[in-house]
């Protein structure tokens, strides 16, 4: 982040989002009626699988479109591939499973590119389309607003327990279950509604997420510790202790960038900074719309949708966990 601040800037009368704020995605205006969503996103393995990580890698890269209000079109492949200790059948494995989400996106693969590394790394360049006085932001929330978020929390906390051979078959199963799941449910849902802002909880965490949406809209966000919807497994390994070198850097990062009540348990705390692969949307709407919104998601089948919280005006801090 710090050296994007001293990149170039960029001036188009098209050029919708740019990198000025922390939005999920770019946009450019290429007609009155329609604009372009550009993301990136691509990582190391997080799972054994390699079929399942490219789904989980494929999910992740299109979570963007749809925290824009956008609908995905075309995908990209992104491979960096070690030479001679990998069989190039596991590559195929991971470009299969992100091929499956992206179909199963109703979007396209073009193509992409690979190159030698000496880990593996997967993941995809996605666009999506939308008009252009349709596109939701990061930033927008207002003071009364409610904030929803559709999938739970705790993937970092899991796999690295997976890693540790800490988190129990069930668990691993339920989190790669989320994972795998795509946002396009919630952003259908989301769409037909008076929605402020939004974002996909991910690498910060929702705590982190919810600073960059919250300072972007010169408000403050109060979180709901025992509202918060937590993936199995995932309070008791925190319990005990398994984190994330990124827990640790979010915490550091936001230390003096949001109050946490004495009364919040720690694990739940860690829980807020856990850093996500493939998480939910955070919706910030009007209050009287959350419960509409609420219900059409639990009837689409995102029956972890959770209201966690509420906006208020600007306090000292952008984001209060109580």
């Amino acid at each position: 982040m710090q050296v994007l601040h001293s990149l170039p800037t960029f001036e188009h009368p098209d050029l919708l989002v740019g990198t000025d704020t922390s939005d999920d995605a770019g946009v450019f205006r290429l007609r009155p009626d329609l604009a372009i969503v550009n993301t990136v996103d691509f990582f190391t393995p997080i799972v054994d699988d390699p079929y399942t990580f490219g789904q989980i890698a494929a999910a992740n890269a299109l979570s963007d479109i749809y925290a824009m209000g956008a609908q995905p079109t075309t995908a990209l492949n992104i491979v960096c591939f070690p030479k001679g200790t990998l069989d190039l059948e596991v590559l195929g494995d991971i470009i299969r499973g992100g091929s499956e989400r992206v179909k199963t996106a109703g979007a396209v693969v073009l193509g992409g590119h690979s190159i030698i590394d000496s880990e593996l790394k997967y993941g995809m360049a996605v666009t999506g389309v939308v008009h252009p006085d349709r596109v939701i932001r990061n930033v927008g929330a207002r003071e009364g607003d409610a904030l929803i978020l559709t999938k739970a929390l705790g993937t970092g906390i899991v796999t690295t327990g997976l890693k540790r051979r800490q988190a129990s078959a069930a668990h691993v199963r339920a989190t790669v279950s989320s994972m795998v799941t795509l946002n396009k449910v919630a952003a259908e849902a989301m769409r037909g509604f008076p929605v402020h802002a939004c974002s996909d909880v991910t690498g910060f965490g929702l705590l982190g997420h919810a600073f960059e949406m919250a300072s972007g809209s010169d408000v403050t966000f109060v979180l709901e510790a025992k509202h918060l919807p937590l993936l199995p497994g995932a309070k008791r390994l925190a319990e005990q202790g398994t984190l994330t070198g990124g827990c640790r850097r979010n915490r550091d990062y936001l230390k003096d960038k949001l109050a946490i009540d004495p009364s919040v348990r720690e694990s739940l705390v860690e829980i807020a900074l856990d850093p996500q692969t493939s998480g939910g949307l955070l919706i910030a709407l009007p209050e009287r719309h959350a419960a509409r919104l609420l219900e059409k998601l639990h009837a689409q089948g995102v029956a972890i949708a959770r209201r966690v919280g509420h906006v208020t005006a600007r306090q000292d801090v952008s984001v209060t966990l109580v």
